[in-house]
């Protein structure tokens, strides 16, 4: 019998000191998510160290790999930043060799965000060891539990971006 998945929170936790006991699947599922997170911020943050940048700058490198070419609006839109602090870390990465800005061939009015190809063979290194750890752990596991895997962070990319997508639209509630 599987355990039902309902979110809620264990009764009577109140103590935000500490994180609660998982009591459903979906629980311990939020639980590893925040431990994975947590851990890969760490890492990333080590490797910008080590890169000479900042966090922000090696994440936008990470969107710019994953997705490729992008507009600098493309950029705020995927990454939350605003338009002036895209521009800031583009700035940056640009000043420092790892990307350059090209006219748009689609758009006369934008520019285009490329990755310097030569730059990233130092990055490359840092990450190369814990990717083929991961392969290794993965290729344990049955075929359809990867396919599982596959199908949350799909489904949470995608509810991501919804919920992305509807707080743009929302009006500010700044004064």
């Amino acid at each position: 019998m599987q355990k039902k998945s309902a979110t809620r929170k264990p009764a009577g936790h109140d103590d935000l000191t500490r994180v609660a006991e998982p009591v459903t699947t979906a629980d311990r599922i939020v639980l590893e998510i925040r431990k994975f997170l947590a851990a890969g911020i760490f890492f990333n943050a080590q490797a910008a160290e080590r890169a000479g940048m900042g966090l922000t700058d090696m994440q936008m490198l990470h969107m710019l790999q994953l997705y490729g070419p992008a507009t600098p609006g493309k950029l705020a839109a995927s990454t939350g930043l605003s338009s002036g602090g895209v521009t800031v870390a583009l700035d940056r990465l640009q000043k420092a060799g790892f990307i350059r800005r090209e006219p748009n061939p689609d758009d006369r009015r934008s520019l285009l965000v490329k990755m310097v190809p030569a730059r990233l063979r130092k990055l490359a290194g840092m990450y190369e060891g814990i990717e083929q750890e991961t392969r290794r752990l993965l290729a344990t596991l049955p075929e359809r539990d990867l396919e599982a895997v596959v199908r949350f962070f799909e489904t949470m990319a995608q509810a991501r971006s919804q919920t992305r997508s509807q707080t743009r639209s929302q009006p500010s509630t700044r004064p």
